[in-house]
């Protein structure tokens, strides 16, 4: 008996962790897009995003002195970031992708989509 539970809970656990696998990827037709891939891998597997927006996260502000003895404030972008929106339409979802050094770091949805589909291949 116990060894039946044991087989079952080591079952469930491969299971689950096979479904976490498979969200962390966004699925443009045939094609998938994951973590790690770059800007253009995904632009040819899913298409022209939606939209898109740059942000700047972990602004570092500093003073310096000017050549004529003039205090300037000076701000620098500690970690450039940009995002992707992919309204995959009706029967889908809005997934949000954020890209930094052209690397894709991560992937989320926005709520439903709407209309028709903006993501290759759907």
């Amino acid at each position: 008996m116990k060894t039946k539970m044991t087989i079952v809970f080591l079952a469930s656990i491969f299971f689950l962790s096979v479904a976490v696998l498979e969200s962390l990827a966004l699925r443009c037709g045939l094609g998938l897009v994951t973590t790690g891939d770059t800007k253009m891998k995904v632009q040819m597997t899913c298409g022209k995003p939606t939209s898109k927006e740059k942000s700047c996260e972990q602004n570092q502000q500093y003073t310096s002195v000017g050549k004529n003895g003039k205090i300037k404030k000076n701000k620098k972008c500690g970690k450039k970031l940009e995002v992707w929106y992919y309204n995959c339409g009706d029967n889908d979802f809005i997934y949000k992708l954020t890209f930094e050094n052209n690397k894709l770091i991560k992937e989320d949805t926005e709520g439903r989509g709407k209309g028709k589909s903006d993501c290759q291949g759907k």
